[in-house]
């Protein structure tokens, strides 16, 4: 077929994190086939358990890790070998080991840092990028090991981090690495510093000696942990961005992404409403539409807001424009001294003077020969006597009063942020609860601090479930063993703690919003976070996760087996 005669259209897909991205799953490309070779709509349905055996998975890593510091706890050599199990195939090639390989050093300067992996084919589901796509695994192993740096030194484990960090007026920072987008690894905000200052405050990090002491009074078991990372946002190679004003004041914006719920049309129409001077219930967004927006990439790797949210900007500053030129032209007033609030294009700082709405402008910038109702009339008396060899659109211009773009970043935005969690551990069940969760997220400049909120919180869901409860259980065969919702677990509301949250806004100096992205912020320390706040509960490593009750049972009877003293010797003292 004609490449313009298929269109299509997926406005709300539904939630996906993981699965969705794979180019494409067959049954795309099977349905619409077979609904052309029947001549009748053709519905994909599959059970739960053949998702579980047939979609894919991600998160598997054995990691070695080996470090060199001074007394002081820094860093002066970081050696790193990890196996990456990618599955029975490739579909999206070896992007998660190589994104564990680079985004594991963190807001850190390692020294000297070697890294070497080995992607393997097993005989299981395959593996694509799972919200945090490789960056939980290298979370894992970098902050695992500044605790066990702290743990050797006796050093506070929040010092040590500080020790280490990037200074802000380091930035931008090169690390001396190829990113997943081809560019070089260079971070270019931050103040990791700040950061940790502020998630310190926030859990409370100096008071939790007086807070355990008074646990142990109470025969409870608490622990305090701590996790930073860097996440590489808005990779290209671009999206694009289209606005339209049409004559009744409606303002239509559309962009190829699609939308799992992340408040896409909400975010898009405050940009576009901020950009061109228009109440935001004027503007409306489609997005997942070849018919608006032929062009697209795709929404993944917390791209969308740094991506499309410019491009969107950039269109709309387009149609600014020539709405300025036409209201210059119509009002006799230089483009320069006009504003738009409102709709409502006027003399800056001269309220009450000449003015013009911006549905009157549409039409101006559309002059039909043979138009003669109302909207005509009020165009034209702007225009001055209507004369059809000089319409009031520039010769050099389209009729309409609407704009295109395409944002094409020189490089990925990094954003970062810090984690802290209070934990108990039942003393005789080996429960783990969550008793405080505490984010501080820097994505640069926010649109929407509700929304971005909301993307750390259903991210931190998501990762006390890859630490506490979800794993995939295999035979020696290959077989998933459970594969339903009797047998893999998932948190329920009941098992995510209370998420208190706190922000820091250094903007991106590599786009024009200055924003960053924020969609897998919350997962990617969690695993990290939890492990350290049992560990220090405990007063023993945990070196894997998930970890489930019964594992933290078994690790408490494996140390108290090993440091048990010898039984004494006949005849010794």
């Amino acid at each position: 077929m004609p490449l313009a005669k298929v269109e299509c259209v997926a406005p709300d897909v539904g939630g996906g994190f993981g699965v969705k991205i794979m180019h494409p799953w067959p049954e795309e490309v099977l349905v619409p086939w077979a609904a052309r070779m029947l001549g009748r709509d053709v519905k994909w349905s599959e059970d739960r358990r053949e998702h579980f055996v047939s979609s894919a998975h991600e998160r598997g890593q054995l990691q070695e890790v080996t470090v060199g510091f001074d007394d002081d706890g820094r860093l002066l050599a970081l050696d790193v070998r990890f196996w990456h199990d990618n599955g029975a195939y490739t579909p999206y090639g070896i992007i998660v080991p190589i994104i564990t390989a680079t985004q594991l050093l963190g807001p850190y300067k390692p020294g000297a840092y070697r890294v070497e992996f080995w992607s393997l084919y097993t005989n299981t589901v395959i593996v694509t990028p799972y919200r945090g796509a490789g960056r939980p695994q290298g979370c894992f192993a970098m902050e695992r090991t500044m605790d066990a740096i702290a743990a050797h030194l006796g050093l506070d484990r929040a010092e040590v981090r500080e020790r280490n960090f990037i200074q802000p007026q380091e930035m931008p920072y090169d690390h001396g690495l190829m990113f997943q987008d081809g560019r070089p690894l260079r971070y270019d905000s931050g103040d990791f510093p700040a950061t940790l200052a502020k998630v310190k405050a926030l859990v409370g990090w100096d008071d939790f000696t007086a807070y355990r002491a008074q646990a142990e009074k109470e025969g409870r078991r608490v622990g305090l942990g701590l996790g930073c990372y860097v996440e590489g946002t808005g990779v290209g190679p671009y999206e694009g961005g289209h606005v339209q004003v049409e004559t009744s004041g409606r303002v239509n914006v559309s962009t190829g992404l699609t939308t799992q719920g992340q408040g896409h049309q909400t975010f898009l129409a405050q940009i576009v409403a901020d950009e061109l001077g228009v109440r935001i219930e004027d503007v409306h967004v489609t997005t997942g539409d070849t018919r608006r927006m032929p062009y697209a990439v795709g929404t993944f790797a917390s791209r969308s807001a740094v991506m499309s949210g410019n491009a969107v900007a950039l269109a709309a500053r387009v149609v600014r424009a020539k709405a300025l030129k036409i209201a210059s032209d119509a009002l006799e007033v230089a483009a320069d001294d006009l504003e738009i609030e409102d709709g409502v294009i006027s003399v800056r700082g001269a309220p009450g003077t000449a003015r013009i709405d911006l549905s009157t402008v549409a039409v101006l910038s559309n002059p039909l020969r043979y138009a003669f109702d109302e909207s005509a009339k009020a165009a034209t008396q702007f225009a001055g006597t209507f004369d059809p060899d000089k319409p009031p659109v520039a010769d050099d211009e389209e009729p309409g009063l609407e704009g295109k773009d395409f944002y094409s970043p020189t490089q990925t935005t990094f954003a970062n942020g810090m984690h802290a969690a209070i934990v108990e551990t039942d003393p005789v069940t080996a429960e783990i609860r969550i008793l405080r969760y505490c984010v501080v997220h820097d994505c640069g400049v926010m649109v929407n601090p509700m929304i971005v909120d909301g993307q750390v919180h259903g991210g931190v869901a998501q990762g006390v479930g890859g630490a506490l409860y979800e794993r995939m259980v295999y035979d020696e065969s290959g077989q998933l063993l459970n594969a339903s919702f009797m047998d893999f677990l998932m948190p329920y509301a009941s098992e995510v703690p209370h998420i208190e949250t706190d922000h820091l806004e250094t903007p991106s100096p590599l786009n024009p919003l200055g924003i960053k992205g924020a969609g897998e912020a919350g997962t990617i320390p969690v695993s990290a976070v939890l492990a350290a706040a049992i560990e220090d509960a405990e007063g023993f490593p945990i070196r894997s996760m998930p970890i489930s009750p019964a594992e933290l049972w078994a690790l408490r009877q494996q140390h108290a087996t090993s440091t048990q003293p010898a039984p004494a010797q006949e005849g010794s003292p």
